[in-house]
């Protein structure tokens, strides 16, 4: 019968597992406490982060606020230009110069008539 060095209470694999002839003195290891620690983010100091957090609310909404309103104003600035400009060139004589330009293209190309491929 085949019997587990494990459990042989001689061989050194039985004494390492139930731990036999090692020192009892010796104390575990006491793991240390993790302690908080706060770092600056690339792009923003320390100073900037804890300036940020400890902002009241309310100025830290009306400042979101602010934002937006001139974003959409940009935008909005951006949307009028776009129509302004397209009103310019969206006129009358605009199209007219540009079916003469065609007129033009086309009469002073030679007919093809009759040529054969």
């Amino acid at each position: 019968a085949v019997v587990s060095t494990q459990s042989t209470g001689w061989t050194v694999l039985y004494r390492r597992k139930m731990k036999k002839g090692t020192e009892q003195d010796v104390a575990k290891k006491r793991a240390r406490k993790t302690t908080k620690f706060q770092r600056s983010i690339q792009g923003a100091t320390l100073e900037n982060i804890l300036a940020k957090r400890n902002q009241k609310p309310e100025v830290r909404k009306a400042q979101r606020e602010q934002v937006i309103r001139s974003q959409k104003e940009k935008i909005k600035a951006k949307k009028e230009a776009k129509s302004s400009n397209k009103k310019k060139t969206d006129t009358k004589a605009v199209r007219a110069a540009q079916k003469k330009i065609n007129k033009a293209n086309t009469k002073s190309k030679p007919g093809r008539t009759g040529v054969m491929m």
